[in-house]
């Protein structure tokens, strides 16, 4: 039942890290990366789907990324998706193939992104302490309930706390990497 409990809080603590990754990850830093475009949506035969599921996308070199659609027709909706996309693309079409440039970023627009980094950072930090709130609820429901005794909480209840100390500091870890990432020029 501790075991369970504790098991529980560790997997939705992990899964708070999984979604800092995954949001990190999609903040541009000025170098190419192919899942910037994960959540760029294109019209399919009356369909919104993303521009991976149309197209190979990879890397051209450091600050390009190639977009090759599987079909000729689709690389004008492609090319356009990317333009309308909230990413400040300016894709360009050459033969079969989308150029993606990156464009460089500029002083003030990197510590706009430092900032919308650390609200990144800071979500994810309420999202794992809420996690340890609901697991000390549970630990305190199963006391007065009288399935587990007061030492038992009192021990849980610590396991809980490192598990959440753990977790924010991951959660610092990333934030100082990808603020490094952001103000390297």
């Amino acid at each position: 039942m501790l075991n369970d409990l504790k098991k529980n809080a560790e997997q939705k603590m992990q899964k708070s890290l999984d979604a800092l990754k995954n949001d990190l990850g999609k903040i541009r830093t000025g170098r190419a990366h192919t899942g910037l475009l994960d959540h760029v949506m294109v019209e399919y035969y009356g369909s919104m789907v993303a521009v991976n599921t149309v197209a190979n996308v990879t890397l051209g070199d450091a600050r390009t990324i190639n977009v090759q659609p599987y079909e000729k027709s689709m690389i004008g909706k492609v090319e356009k998706a990317i333009r309308d996309g909230d990413l400040g693309l300016n894709p360009a079409t050459n033969g079969d193939v989308i150029r993606v440039p990156m464009p460089m970023l500029t002083e003030e627009r990197r510590k706009d992104l430092i900032k919308v980094v650390r609200a990144e950072g800071e979500n994810a930090k309420v999202s794992i302490r809420n996690v340890r709130r609901d697991a000390n609820d549970a630990l305190k429901k199963l006391v007065k309930d009288k399935e587990i005794s007061e030492d038992d909480e009192r021990r849980a209840q610590d396991e809980i706390q490192k598990l959440t100390d753990k977790s924010v500091a991951e959660v610092d870890k990333m934030l100082q990497v990808k603020e490094a990432d952001l103000m390297a020029v």
